[in-house]
C-alpha cells in the first residue's frame, strides 16, 4: 500500500509530492504491525506551476505507483479552496479501477486535530512532530538513490519551532533560507499512512 502527500504551493512556494510505502512486520502467531515507512518518491514542482499541471503530475506519480495494492492521497487544502481538491478527485476518478482514496487536510496553527465539513484540520506542529517521531524511532527510511533526498534532508534540518504571537508555536523553516514544502508533503503522506482510515474526511471515489 502506498501513501502520497501533496503540499500545494502558492505564488512564492513550490508544490511538492511525496510517496511512502508502508512496510508491515510479520511475526509468528502475531498480527501484522507497522515496521517502517519507506520514502519511495519525492519531488518539488517548478515554482509557479499552475494547479492543473500539478494535478496532472500527481496523477502520473500515483498511476506509476499503484499497479498493485492501491493508494491513499492526503492533500494540503489550506487556502486553495475546494476547486483544486475537486480537480484532484476528478483526475483520480479517471484512473478507475486502480483505486485511490483522497483526504483533504487543512494545516492549521491550532492545538488539536478535528474534522469539519469534509476536511481534516491538523496542526502543522503535529504533522512535523509525527515525522520527527518516526525518524527518531528509525521507522522512516529513505530509498537509496532517491531524487531530491539531499533537499529533503536539508529541509528536515532547517524546520524548527518558532514562538509566535500569544505564545503559539509555529513550525517552519523561517530564517533558514529554505522552504518546507518537501517536509510537509512527506509529513502528510506519513500522517495518512499511520491511520488505517481517517473517517469522513477520506472519500473513496465513486465507482472504484
Amino acid at each position: 500500500m502506498l501513501y502520497a502527500g501533496l503540499d500545494l504551493g502558492q505564488r512564492q512556494d513550490h508544490s511538492a509530492i511525496a510517496v511512502v510505502e508502508r512496510m508491515n512486520a510479520y511475526r509468528a502467531f502475531e498480527t501484522p504491525s507497522l515496521h517502517s515507512l519507506i520514502v519511495r518518491h519525492i519531488e518539488r514542482a517548478p515554482l509557479g506551476m499552475p494547479y492543473p499541471q500539478v494535478v496532472a503530475r500527481v496523477k502520473e506519480v500515483v498511476r506509476a505507483g499503484i499497479a498493485e495494492g492501491g493508494c491513499a492521497l492526503a492533500v494540503d487544502a489550506t487556502g486553495v479552496g475546494a476547486p483544486v481538491v475537486d480537480m484532484l478527485r476528478g483526475a483520480l476518478f479517471d484512473m478507475r479501477p486502480l483505486g485511490c482514496e483522497l483526504t483533504a487536510v487543512s494545516i492549521t496553527g491550532g492545538d488539536r486535530e478535528r474534522h469539519a465539513g469534509g476536511v481534516w484540520n491538523v496542526p502543522k506542529k503535529d504533522l512535523v512532530a509525527g515525522l520527527q517521531v518516526l525518524l527518531e524511532r528509525g521507522e522512516l527510511q529513505i530509498a537509496r538513490g532517491l531524487g531530491h533526498a539531499g533537499a529533503l534532508l536539508k529541509e528536515l534540518t532547517d524546520v524548527k519551532a518558532v514562538m509566535g504571537v500569544g505564545g503559539r508555536i509555529r513550525m517552519g523553516a523561517d530564517g533558514a533560507g529554505q522552504h518546507d514544502d518537501l517536509v510537509i508533503a512527506l509529513a502528510l503522506a506519513c500522517w495518512r499512512a499511520r491511520r488505517k482510515q481517517v473517517g469522513f474526511g477520506t472519500r473513496r471515489l465513486p465507482g472504484i
